[in-house]
């Protein structure tokens, strides 16, 4: 059971698409010393047990490296690896056991390319990094995006990267000039970057000078509305197609130079412009256009293309702005841009907006103040009475890092201040109630010193009628007391006057209530014709 030979050392696993290599160290200096490892599938292992196996192709190998490519098979699943020294009956212990995922640790292979240089620009075609291998790490090869690296094959060449598509062409080349590439294939999913391909080196020509060809090819775009341009450097007739391409062919390997369509309105057309709007029914789709120019030989000649990402290539537009005011509030009411295609702005843009509002008087120190708002209304508080304000907005989108101009100035001017009429109003009834509480009780005292004063000097009671009028002189007050005449003179006429009396009395009464029925009060003309009738009766009765 006793061995002189040494375990294997650093054992790595290199993975390129499907294929497998395994390598180690060895650090004895015993001689005729073979090699063998074994795996095992992890979820195997686990499940019911299964035992080592012996890894094909790497079974009594001589040097430090195998492959086991034909081994695995299932990518996505843990595998363990471990190696071991060999020397006829003689093993050494088992190495430290490799743990993997293969598909975790696996590099992406380079592409392949193929270059054709014509018309001063380079025409490649990328392969994909597993093209035409039956099993495949890298499943879709539709997902492979390709970075190129170009430059000039002279002592000081400066680098470019670029993107490219599986077909593609590379222009902005000097003539006559040898250009090195080499492209790399890049796998966005998993943020892998693959291998570079081998450099390859190509010489460009001369581009043909067709004067007829449209030049300065632009977009402009302005609220979802978009325009091509283009110049006309031919003086004799000249007629354009104006035709696009669905940016998602150009991902594909297949040859799109067929797929090309006119856009609808812009055929055989001899402006140098095109409103394309209609071809583009989703706003994140890709596109790409280009103008065919046909001059009067029917010869055609194709400007370069122009790529168009809708919500990137569009700008946008100033906002509608309105506003109004109330007694402390300035109401502000924006239109998003775009007119009847601002729903699409609004929802693809995501747009917030951006208040300048200002006092618009002749100072010009006034402070611009800012207020961002996500909502199509907004309002400003803290406003001066009887002044003019000025406000524009300006919208904006954060994702796209876009924003419009400012919208054409909108001036409004507060009501005057109603707070001074409220205070002197407040004021004048605090008056009014404080004058009301300290007149009332005054009032009242007056009020009983009156009755007081009327009650002593204007008394409201008077005498019966027959005694008013009696003795003239005798009763000048009514309510008081006269002096009493003698009795001894007045007493047999005083019992026949105070029988006649009584009688008088009694008519009086009779008449006096009678008179009461009638006219419901006494009057003095009544009363003293009463007193001048009393007084004859009783000048008779004591004659």
């Amino acid at each position: 059971g006793q061995t002189n030979l040494k375990s294997p050392q650093d054992i790595q696993v290199y993975i390129v698409n499907t294929n497998f290599s395994l390598t180690w160290k060895y650090t004895g200096n015993d001689t005729n010393v073979t090699f063998s490892a074994e795996y095992r599938w992890f979820e195997d292992f686990m499940t019911d047990g299964t035992e080592w196996k012996e890894l094909p192709g790497c079974q009594k190998v001589t040097h430090m490296e195998c492959d086991f490519s034909s081994a695995i098979t299932e990518y996505y699943d843990k595998h363990h690896v471990r190696l071991r020294a060999e020397r006829m009956e003689e093993v050494s212990p088992w190495s430290s056991i490799f743990e993997m995922t293969p598909y975790d640790i696996a590099q992406i292979s380079a592409p392949g390319i193929e270059l054709q240089s014509i018309n001063g620009v380079i025409k490649i075609k990328v392969s994909p990094p597993e093209a035409n291998q039956v099993q495949k790490m890298w499943i879709d090869d539709l997902s492979f995006k390709y970075n190129l690296v170009i430059w000039e094959n002279s002592s000081n060449a400066e680098l470019r990267n670029q993107s490219i598509f599986p077909t593609d062409i590379i222009d902005g080349l000097a003539p006559d000039t040898t250009y090195c590439l080499k492209v790399q294939a890049i796998y966005p999913l998993e943020a892998k970057e693959g291998l570079f391909s081998p450099v390859h080196c190509v010489k460009t020509t001369h581009k043909a000078n067709v004067l007829f060809c449209a030049t300065n090819v632009s977009v402009l775009a302005l609220n979802m509305k978009f325009h091509l341009h283009w110049n006309n450097r031919y003086k004799q007739h000249v007629s354009y197609n104006v035709q696009y391409l669905v940016g998602y062919l150009k991902k594909f390997y297949d040859d799109y130079s067929t797929k090309w369509l006119n856009v609808p309105g812009c055929e055989n057309i001899t402006d140098t412009q095109c409103n394309f709007s209609s071809i583009i029914t989703t706003a994140s789709g890709i596109f790409y256009l280009r103008v065919q120019a046909m001059n009067e030989y029917n010869k055609s000649c194709l400007s370069n293309e122009v790529k168009v990402d809708p919500l990137v290539t569009n700008e946008i537009g100033p906002p509608g702005v309105k506003v109004d005011i109330s007694d402390v509030l300035l109401h502000i009411q924006i239109y998003p841009p775009g007119g009847s295609e601002s729903e699409v702005m609004s929802n693809h843009y995501d747009l917030s907006y951006r208040v300048l509002y200002w006092k618009n008087s002749s100072n010009n120190e006034e402070e611009i103040k800012m207020k961002e708002i996500k909502q199509t209304i907004g309002t400003i508080s803290d406003l001066t009475p009887s002044t003019l304000y000025c406000v524009k907005v300006q919208a904006f989108s954060k994702a796209y890092n876009k924003s419009s101009h400012f919208s054409k100035e909108e001036c409004i001017k507060t009501p005057g201040d109603k707070s001074l009429p409220l205070i002197i109003l407040a004021t004048f009834v605090t008056a009014l109630i404080a004058v009301l509480l300290v007149a009332a009780p005054l009032v009242f005292a007056l009020y009983q010193a009156y009755n007081k004063i009327k009650y002593v000097f204007f008394p409201s009671c008077q005498p019966p009628l027959n005694i008013e009028g009696f003795g003239g002189q005798l009763f000048d007050s009514p309510c008081l007391s006269t002096t009493e005449e003698p009795i001894e003179n007045c007493s047999i006429i005083e019992t026949i006057i105070t029988e006649e009396l009584n009688q008088i009395d009694f008519k009086d009464y009779k008449h006096s209530k009678q008179s009461s029925r009638d006219s419901g009060n006494y009057s003095n003309d009544d009363d003293t014709s009463g007193s001048k009738l009393s007084e004859e009766t009783l000048e008779k009765e004591i004659v």
